[in-house]
């Protein structure tokens, strides 16, 4: 069975990739800087010895030629031969040496320049012949000097070869030295990540100092921390909050059960009081089921609804408790789910019958781009900081009297849920305009308007 390969680390993977780059521009620039210096070394002898072979032309033609023939620009090598090839004069290094070269210039050439190299391929001498008159019977003169360590050293290329590998890996070496200190706030970051488990959810990463992208890493983790710790508490606090609610009818069923077994005459009023218990009880579950199934709802099961005639049908089946006054808007339309929307306008009506002392009001209006629900009712203002936290699971101002009531202390959680996920907000807020009390504000986005038909859609 063949294994999967553990891929190298960034660190390392950033390290190849420094010294890949840093071969491929260094070898070829090795030899590409040993073809351009030797061609540049060859150039500048050459130059020098044409200027030496021209001066002693010119000493040729005046008749001071000298013999020995001093050196000209280092250029030590100098050799004047007559038309039948013999050696008229020479420099003092030429001497020891054959002759510098057996080439002859062309017929109408003037200058040539060559190399003459040993039959071993070393010890090569730069030269160039010069012909002092243009005549067939003119003497010529050499001049040249031996190749530079630089051209004749058989091991300049693979040093410079060398060189470029030494600086290949030190490339290598510092970008990998580099991205581990780059990458130093990582790995503590993704140390103090692997500390955090369910059971230490508070823990945050060290954030680097400045404003890099490491830096806002961390704080990008730290906040996600933040709102994972914030989750599970909630979580922890709704699983406790949701353990109290239902033992509270499953408590009471048992009590009655047993009260009926001990009490075989007071078995009716148990029954009904353990039924009361068990409507509590499935209203609660059913009410947990909803609220983890909202979030899952597809887009497609979504439908244009009239909220105004929605609203309508809600308190019209209502059974009169309370007065409700109605100030409607027809024709406002919003994208969701009908049974969702309908289920927020009960609970919201649920909510504050509850909390009225006389009056309900209940209003449908339409904006340039929402859909606003008022629902106000004459009770008691919320306190300031209890307005968010009346929409969070199974919370109560007043518990017992919302238990004596029917309420489960789900129905503005699942409010919230609902309006959230159709892109809408829900608030309270006091009513600070006549008569003191409390009011429901949600904002839903309106449906997109149809397109307009075209006159020929048009039927008459």
């Amino acid at each position: 069975m063949l294994l999967p390969r553990r891929s190298p680390s960034l660190r390392a993977r950033l390290a190849l990739i420094a010294t890949g780059t840093a071969a491929i521009l260094l070898i070829p620039l090795a030899i590409v800087v040993h073809v351009l210096v030797r061609d540049a070394v060859a150039d500048r002898i050459w130059d020098r010895s044409l200027d030496a072979a021209t001066h002693v032309a010119a000493q040729i033609r005046d008749g001071r030629l000298s013999n020995p023939i001093p050196p000209e620009n280092g250029i030590d090598l100098i050799e004047v031969t007559g038309p039948d090839g013999r050696i008229v004069a020479e420099s003092a290094a030429a001497r020891p040496l054959p002759r510098l070269s057996p080439l002859r210039t062309a017929p109408g050439r003037e200058i040539t320049q060559t190399t003459a190299c040993s039959p071993a391929g070393r010890d090569c001498l730069y030269v160039t012949v010069l012909r002092v008159s243009p005549g067939p019977g003119s003497d010529l003169v050499y001049a040249g000097r031996a190749a530079p360590p630089i051209l004749d050293a058989p091991f300049t290329l693979p040093a410079l070869l060398l060189a470029a590998l030494l600086l290949t890996t030190l490339a290598g070496w510092t970008a990998y030295k580099a991205t581990g200190r780059a990458l130093r706030p990582v790995e503590a970051i993704r140390s103090e990540l692997a500390e955090i488990t369910d059971r230490n959810p508070g823990g945050r990463v060290p954030e680097p100092p400045g404003d890099d992208e490491f830096s806002r890493l961390a704080q990008a983790a730290n906040d996600a921390l933040s709102r994972l710790d914030m989750s599970i508490q909630r979580q922890r606090q709704f699983a406790a909050d949701a353990s109290h609610e239902l033992l509270t009818p499953i408590a009471g069923i048992r009590a009655q059960l047993e009260s009926a077994r001990l009490h075989p005459e007071d078995t009716d009023e148990a029954v009904c009081a353990a039924l009361r218990d068990t409507e509590r009880l499935e209203a609660i579950v059913a009410d947990l089921l909803l609220l983890a199934r909202i979030p899952t709802v597809p887009e497609t099961a979504r439908e244009e609804v009239d909220l105004s005639h929605l609203v309508v049908c809600e308190v019209e089946r209502r059974r009169e408790r309370l007065p409700t006054h109605l100030h409607n808007t027809p024709g406002v339309v919003v994208r969701g789910l009908r049974r969702h929307l309908a289920r927020v306008v009960a609970n919201l009506l649920d909510n504050a019958e509850r909390h009225a002392l006389t009056l309900v009001c209940v209003r449908v209006e339409r904006t340039e781009d929402a859909a606003v629900l008022y629902v106000r009712n004459d009770g008691r203002p919320i306190p300031e900081a209890d307005r968010e936290r009346i929409f969070e699971r199974f919370y109560r101002t007043d518990a017992a009297r919302s238990r004596a009531r029917g309420g489960t202390g789900l129905g503005l959680a699942i409010a919230r849920e609902v309006v959230e996920a159709h892109g809408g907000s829900i608030r309270v807020e006091d009513v600070t305009d006549g008569e003191p009390g409390v009011r429901f504000v949600i904002t839903l986005p309106l449906a997109p308007a149809e397109p307009a038909a075209a006159c020929g859609d048009t039927q008459s």
